[in-house]
């Protein structure tokens, strides 16, 4: 069973999802601040977002809609790339590791 987030009819849908990669970094959560709050005579109203700049540190930054940018499918393609290369290099150490005390390299 897929997991399921309902949002109120009165609220815009948020243009980012959780787990996209942006400029900013990688969604890890989104709040919404309606019209008509303190939140929003504070923040602005609307989709706010909590980015992870980066996956190897616990620093988190928040952005509305408008300061947020798309990764071009370039850039996309470059950072999976750079994410498989680093798998690629984990699991040759884990089989070096694996040969190394007398196990089986083979998949």
């Amino acid at each position: 069973m897929q997991p399921t987030i309902s949002i109120p009819k009165d609220w815009k849908y948020p243009r980012f999802t959780f787990g996209q990669q942006t400029q900013q970094g990688l969604i890890i959560g989104m709040e919404y601040k309606p019209a008509n709050t303190q939140f929003a005579y504070q923040y602005g109203h609307g989709w706010r977002y909590t980015v992870l700049p980066d996956k190897h540190s616990d620093e988190v930054r928040h952005y509305s809609d408008d300061q947020i940018q798309t990764l071009s499918i370039a850039e996309i393609q470059e950072q999976l790339q750079a994410e498989i290369d680093e798998h690629q290099q984990q699991i040759k150490a884990l089989q070096q590791q694996l040969k190394a005390i007398g196990g089986s390299t083979d998949a």
